[in-house]
């Protein structure tokens, strides 16, 4: 059953000042040099954030996604450098099994008021008891499409809260949604922005759910219809491309009865 009157909803976008507009709660961003652009990306980051914070002014939550692409003394120069302006929270900075990395994060930030975060990449329940035995993020944010949907999911979530850690899953749209409405620390939902310009709410799934539940003034509300609420648009399934001929399944056997190669063998 539900925990929460209504879900709030923080929006994935290029553009937070138009994610304002539209009603969302807060913004992400993503993170645009790294280490290998050196102190001259560092300055390029922090500018970058700087400019977003003056656009939507001190009180719109913004966070960065950095998709795994730092290091542990990076990551550590820019969320200190980023602290100032307000920076929520500082998402997936290292590879998803770096567990010992983000342990050393966790140290080197203590104290910290930014928030860190990682999960869209770990697939089981073993990866986040890994996490969250060595408590070095604040949230974490499993992908319930990417993690073998709602059961296994569910098993995370109530381990996290065990930890008294906060869940917000990735992306994930009406399969999250119900999860995320269920669990007490599940607080706040993600929605990414597709469309082309950032400057309107477009389904995730495209045309293939008509009903699919949809953000608004920064809530999302679902129906009260079975499982996730939602119709399938079974003309949308139709092949993009049209299905190989009879002369091209023929052709693709032979290709399979062509001699085998040489044995390989020790070069020296």
């Amino acid at each position: 059953g539900k925990t929460k009157d209504r879900l709030p909803v923080y929006c994935t976008t290029a553009r937070p000042d138009l994610a304002q507009k539209l009603g969302f709660v807060g913004a992400k961003i993503p993170c645009c040099y790294g280490p290998s652009e050196g102190g001259e990306g560092l300055q390029k980051n922090i500018e970058y954030f700087r400019k977003w914070r003056e656009q939507v002014g001190p009180d719109f939550p913004l966070s960065l996604d950095c998709y795994m692409s730092l290091s542990v003394p990076y990551v550590t120069s820019l969320a200190r450098a980023l602290e100032p302006y307000g920076l929520k929270w500082i998402e997936e900075y290292l590879p998803p099994d770096s567990y010992e990395g983000y342990a050393q994060v966790r140290s080197n930030l203590r104290g910290s008021t930014v928030m860190l975060t990682t999960g869209e990449h770990e697939y089981t329940r073993y990866g986040f008891q890994r996490l969250l035995e060595s408590r070095c993020v604040d949230i974490i944010q499993p992908d319930i499409t990417w993690m073998g949907g709602l059961t296994e999911a569910r098993r995370v979530v109530a381990m996290a809260s065990a930890y008294d850690t906060l869940v917000i899953p990735h992306g994930s749209s009406v399969f999250s949604y119900h999860l995320q409405y269920a669990f007490p620390n599940c607080p706040l939902a993600e929605f990414l922005n597709l469309s082309p310009k950032a400057d309107s709410i477009v389904p995730y799934f495209g045309d293939l759910f008509p009903d699919e539940p949809l953000p608004k003034d920064g809530f999302i509300d679902l129906p009260d219809k079975p499982g996730f609420g939602v119709t399938l648009n079974k003309e949308n399934l139709t092949r993009p491309y049209p299905r190989s001929d009879e002369e091209s399944r023929r052709q693709a056997l032979q290709n399979l009865k062509q001699p085998p190669l040489k044995k390989a063998s020790f070069p020296f």
